[in-house]
């Protein structure tokens, strides 16, 4: 049940077929996602060391501060660059001075511990080149996770371990205009024997001891709390010797992941749903549909549909599997979806801070497809949707989303969306985001925002496709052919938006997949392209 990760999950080969034959491929990659019926996602540092800090007790302890330990970044820091290394870095400065509270050296080193802790703190406390000085990024909880550290490492130091006197005292600095008014508010409700938000529930942790057996929280099959190890360690306290399934949870997802997890599992329908729609918006012939389809029906109910057990059913899980299952021939009313409808926009669950250009590119390409193109509330709502994101587009001619860290995500959704409907306004905007693509290349053909990955420049290539064609736009697929032939089994960074960035393997695989059958059809009809691009195999 748990999802399958390794130390070679990322740096495995994720090659894609010529695009005439992308059968083998793209049976692999199914085949792929069947055998980890719980999905596949990239450790995280935030989590593992959550579990580091809250449940010692639990198998594979030494692993995860092992993985902590070789995951630390040269300047300290750990997670993404900028602000991104802000909430792995503190989670991972609390789960290792925990250690250092109550464990006597098992596999790991006590000196590196303390060694990796000082130069963690030395770079939280930078007021140039600390997280904390870069912009906080949009990640889910982050203005719960990011006080509720301080506090717990301001706790910590005040009595610190002998070699870390140093720091007695130190409180870890916040990022400006963030404070404690939020969480101080989400304690006083927990408190007052309010149920928990279920949207809170991935985050239960931020709760501290209070989370511990909360009677409102009920952990669901598999016997997670919204889908977060985290939270599920943070729900369940110490055990109390009887196999509760929270234990049960937690012991296949560490067995599985062989120590360190993921932020998020299950994530079933979020997988399956990306994957699926991704091939097939492509055009790419897709084996075993019928039990995915049926999987992903199953999943959709009044609300719509959840990322995984335990989550609260968003907009965004909802429109990519009625889209998917449209696209497959078993359209479902797409009625589900109005819960969601702003008026403007659609919000990705109720009460959601902010937009999302994703959300809403996914909720108009469901809305366009045949369940839905005839009803007249759809068609209104698609037009609105439409107008929304264009007004979205930023001068250079890009989107960016609160999913994703890469603005070639969310350009290539909000261009797929607006590419098959009719609005005025919809050429000269795509063409725009051509133009933006194609001057942002890399000089190895590659797209990215910290430097080209496969991941990107897929979405890239994607973009590339949806505009006029153009001399110039046919030498830029080409190059991103042949990066794509050589980044195949390269390391994929995390770029996606949890408590902390991830990398969903599977659902990157799809894309790159479509990418190179789309750039290597269109290739394969510009005359004399036989000797003037790269050999796509």
């Amino acid at each position: 049940m748990s999802p399958t990760l390794s130390a070679g999950d990322d740096a495995r080969a994720e090659g894609v077929p010529d695009p005439s034959e992308p059968a083998g491929a793209v049976s692999r990659l199914i085949a792929d996602v069947v055998a980890a019926p719980s999905g596949r996602s990239s450790a995280s540092p935030y989590e593992t060391a959550r579990l580091v800090a809250l449940a010692p007790w639990l198998s594979y302890h030494a692993e995860r501060i092992r993985f902590l330990l070789a995951g630390q970044r040269v300047d300290g820091g750990w997670g993404g660059p900028e602000g991104y290394a802000l909430v792995p870095t503190l989670s991972a400065v609390d789960g290792l001075l925990a250690t250092l509270d109550r464990d006597a050296p098992a596999g790991w080193s006590r000196e590196g511990v303390l060694h990796a802790v000082d130069r963690s703190l030395r770079l939280l406390l930078d007021p140039l080149a600390g997280p904390a000085a870069f912009p906080t990024p949009d990640l889910p909880a982050c203005d719960l996770i990011v006080p509720a550290l301080v506090e717990r490492i301001g706790e910590r130091l005040a009595d610190p371990p002998e070699e870390l006197a140093a720091w007695r005292g130190v409180h870890p600095p916040m990022p400006a205009g963030m404070g404690r008014r939020r969480l101080d508010a989400v304690r006083r409700l927990v408190h007052s024997g309010s149920p928990v938000p279920q949207k809170l529930l991935h985050a239960l942790e931020v709760l501290g001891p209070a989370a511990e057996r909360l009677p409102s929280v009920v952990p669901t099959p598999p016997g997670a709390v919204g889908a977060s190890p985290a939270a599920t360690a943070a729900w369940l306290g110490a055990p109390d010797g009887r196999r509760h399934p929270a234990v049960h949870f937690l012991d296949r997802v560490v067995a599985d992941c062989q120590g360190p997890v993921p932020c998020a599992t299950p994530i079933t329908v979020f997988e399956r749903s990306w994957v699926l729609s991704t091939l097939v918006r492509a055009g790419v012939p897709v084996p075993m549909v019928t039990p995915f389809a049926a999987g992903l029906r199953e999943a959709l109910g009044p609300e719509g549909a959840a990322t995984g057990p335990g989550l609260p059913a968003d907009a965004d899980t909802t429109a990519a599997s009625l889209y998917a299952l449209a696209a497959v021939g078993c359209p479902v009313d797409p009625s589900c979806l109005f819960r969601y409808d702003l008026g403007t926009h659609f919000c990705t669950w109720q009460g959601e801070d902010g937009a999302s250009v994703s959300t809403n590119a996914h909720v108009l390409e469901a809305l366009g497809r045949p369940a839905g193109g005839t009803d007249v509330r759809a068609v209104s709502a698609a037009r609105r949707v439409a107008r929304w994101l264009l007004d979205q587009q930023r001068p250079d001619g890009s989107w960016s989303d609160r999913w994703h860290a890469s603005p070639y995500y969310a350009t290539a959704s909000a261009v797929s969306a607006l590419s098959t409907h009719a609005e005025r306004q919809v050429a000269p905007a795509v063409e725009r985001a051509v133009d933006g693509v194609l001057e942002s290349q890399h000089a190895d053909g590659s797209w990215g925002r910290w430097g080209g990955t496969a991941e990107e420049t897929a979405y890239a290539v994607q973009v590339l496709m949806a505009g006029r064609p153009r001399p110039e736009t046919d030498v830029a697929l080409a190059r991103a052919v042949g990066h794509l032939q050589v980044a195949a089994a390269t390391q994929h960074p995390p770029l996606w938006h949890d408590k902390d960035l991830y990398h969903p393997p599977l659902i990157v695989r799809a894309a790159v997949v479509a990418a190179r059958k789309l750039a290597g059809e269109r290739l394969h009809r510009v005359a004399g392209v036989g000797s003037s691009v790269p050999a796509i195999s």
